[in-house]
């Protein structure tokens, strides 16, 4: 579920509290949060709605000047169903205060390493692979460093996105750069390997 820049901006602000999609099936769940560029964004409730109850409240709360521009925005696919999305505000992303920790704790480097240590049960030292490639090639496509790592793009992104959970690793406009944690964890990983 995306969101332009405005929209997150006003939801924010408390302006936009609402949300409309069609999908075969919602994306997002009621009590969780959606991570996007502003921050999170809490998502209060997910509902089927029909077209034809949508209001012109609904269409204020979601950011359209009325209900005619709302179901202009509304694509009409097929046997998808539409949903209200009640938005709850944003909260700051946690990540962004993890990817600044350059220095570790013990209990931090211990917790990562453990994750680490379960990771590379199925492919043993793939992760760190992963950072050092990363920190050795920062701004390089995903599809580049997927091909040198030996697996599929999709993969590949979805195991960064482990590591991005992490605090270790920040997306780039092309390709991805370890963050001062991630660079941090990649000296302790070169230093128990030695």
């Amino acid at each position: 579920m995306l969101f332009r820049q405005a929209i997150l901006e006003a939801v924010a602000r408390g302006d936009v509290t609402l949300a409309f999609r069609r999908w075969q099936r919602p994306t997002v769940k009621a009590g969780t949060g959606l991570r996007t560029a502003a921050g999170v964004v809490r998502i209060a409730a997910v509902e089927p709605v029909e077209e034809r109850d949508l209001s012109e409240a609904d269409a204020k709360a979601a950011g359209f000047a009325d209900r005619s521009a709302l179901l202009a925005d509304l694509r009409s696919d097929g046997d998808r169903t539409l949903y209200r999305i009640a938005l709850d505000g944003i909260e700051p992303d946690q990540r962004i205060g993890l990817r600044s920790e350059g220095k570790l704790s013990e209990a931090d480097w211990h917790g990562l390493a453990a994750r680490f240590e379960r990771w590379d049960r199925a492919k043993p030292g793939y992760f760190p692979s992963i950072l050092s490639a990363i920190g050795a090639h920062p701004g390089t496509s995903a599809a580049e460093l997927a091909r040198a790592a030996g697996v599929e793009k999709l993969k590949f992104k979805q195991d960064v996105r482990k590591l991005k959970e992490l605090g270790l690793t920040e997306s780039l406009e092309t390709g991805y750069r370890l963050s001062p944690r991630g660079e941090a964890v990649l000296e302790k990983l070169r230093e128990h390997r030695l």
